[in-house]
């Protein structure tokens, strides 16, 4: 059959079969999937592979999923597949990882089949994503704002996945099944359209359909195209960020700012999407994010930084710039029993204090590494902490009582900053603002007598 051949010659043009591969197929019981199986399985002896099979249980449609569990399990009965089903919790996954339930279902399938190939040894996993899914991914790509990268479209292989019917249409697909007799499930979500891509399936390709009826193909050639540039800007992109990159997480990356700012913005765009991409914790960083990362590269001073969704952070620094979904610093409490060394591990800093007599003072310091304040005007035990709501003092040479939080602002310390400034306290009253300002109320006066002396030291590990 004509479909048969297309995909025999997909699979040739992309390599993506030698012989003895073990084949796991996505199988989720829609037309798609079926269909995959189906051909691969006719195709079995001409590539001499193995083929599993494995149904994944996102645990989202409980009316629909037993008939497509067994739907699957018969398909594979039929042709002597070896099947498993495997459940995934996308609820929970959504808020430990604040995710959209389409993020969130992708990375947990793509891990349970992963799982499953291991378990059952197979080298390779096909995916049946069509035509169709290429032409509306890339306008749903061109609709949310993307580059060159995104409008490669969906890869027919990546690493070990394989996706034998990407060049095929979807009508192919279920003209097919119906000439075959072949049953298949329909994902009543496929069916919404609230959803975009559900939308551009529905309303906005029949329409192109109207103007070119190959649309479908023109735009997966298209993606051909900006695919075959892409595997060169890849390598160059690869070479560029291993020199790069000063530490990393999976909830942050941090780079070399010099090469950065140096660099022309046709690369520095691809290298900062690639070093989101490979950083768990920042997927879902848009082409709009990544241009105000650019423009802060390029425009941005020491010390300022943007807020983008999903809490994530860019902070340009003197030599790095920063790019972190990891939560602030916020600061533990502290006791200081006596003068002596206390260490607060959050700021990296130490403190020493000691207690003197006024005229042994040979620096009052400015109240940012070096503070002094009268002795008698607190009292041990003192403690250093983070923040609390309702938090105020009187700045000293301010003359009044002012929130913390205005404070805050008026010295432009950012948000995300803030938990993690220490704040020495005496009794329930903040003594200084460690780092920034002393209070009026425990400032050195004529009558002062002793002195408690702090000095903030770097923490070095």
């Amino acid at each position: 059959m004509e479909i048969i051949k297309k995909v025999r010659e997909t699979i040739n043009k992309y390599h993506m079969l030698v012989q003895g591969d073990h084949v796991l197929v996505g199988l989720s019981g829609g037309p798609d999937s079926v269909c995959l199986l189906t051909i691969l399985h006719r195709l079995k002896p001409e590539f001499g592979i193995h083929i599993s099979a494995a149904y994944i249980d996102h645990g989202l449609r409980p009316d629909e999923i037993p008939y497509e569990i067994e739907l699957c399990r018969d398909t594979c009965s039929s042709m002597n597949i070896p099947f498993t089903t495997r459940p995934i919790d996308v609820k929970s996954y959504i808020k430990e990882n604040k995710l959209n339930k389409q993020e969130a279902a992708r990375e947990l399938r793509y891990n349970a089949l992963d799982e499953i190939a291991t378990e059952k040894a197979a080298n390779k996993i096909a995916l049946g994503h069509n035509a169709d899914d290429q032409a509306e991914t890339i306008i749903m790509r061109l609709f949310r704002g993307t580059g060159p990268s995104g409008l490669s479209g969906i890869p027919p292989v990546r690493k070990y996945i394989i996706r034998p019917l990407i060049e095929i249409e979807r009508n192919d697909i279920e003209d097919f099944l119906e000439t075959e007799g072949i049953g298949f499930a329909v994902d009543s979500s496929n069916l919404k359209r609230e959803y975009l891509r559900n939308k551009i399936r529905y309303l906005i390709i029949p329409e192109a359909r109207k103007i070119n009826m190959d649309v479908v193909n023109t735009i997966s050639r298209t993606a051909d195209i900006f695919r075959d540039e892409e595997r060169y800007f890849e390598i160059l992109v690869t070479k560029t960020l291993m020199k790069l990159i000063t530490r990393k997480t999976d909830n942050s990356i941090e780079l070399f700012l010099g090469p950065l700012e140096a660099m022309d913005t046709v690369i520095l765009r691809r290298v900062l999407r690639r070093a989101i991409d490979e950083t768990k914790g920042l997927h879902g960083i848009g082409f709009i994010h990544v241009e105000e990362i650019m423009s802060l590269i390029k425009s941005g001073k020491s010390g300022d930084r943007i807020y983008l969704p999903k809490d994530i952070r860019v902070i340009k620094g003197y030599s790095t710039i920063l790019i972190t979904s990891g939560k602030p610093t916020k600061l533990v409490a502290y006791v200081i029993d006596s003068p002596g060394e206390t260490i607060v591990k959050e700021s990296s800093m130490v403190i020493h204090s000691a207690i003197m007599g006024i005229d042994e003072v040979k620096d009052y310091g400015d109240a940012k590494k070096i503070a002094v304040i009268d002795a008698d005007k607190v009292h041990f035990p003192m403690t250093i902490r983070g923040r609390l709501h309702g938090d105020f003092f009187y700045p000293l040479g301010f003359g009044k009582k002012k929130k913390l939080q205005d404070y805050f602002v008026d010295e432009k310390i950012p948000r995300d900053e803030r938990d993690a400034v220490p704040l020495l306290i005496s009794g329930n009253n903040i003594v200084w603002v460690i780092g920034y300002r002393l209070d009026e109320r425990y400032r050195v006066d004529k009558d002062t007598k002793r002195v408690l002396k702090f000095e903030v030291k770097p923490l070095r590990i």
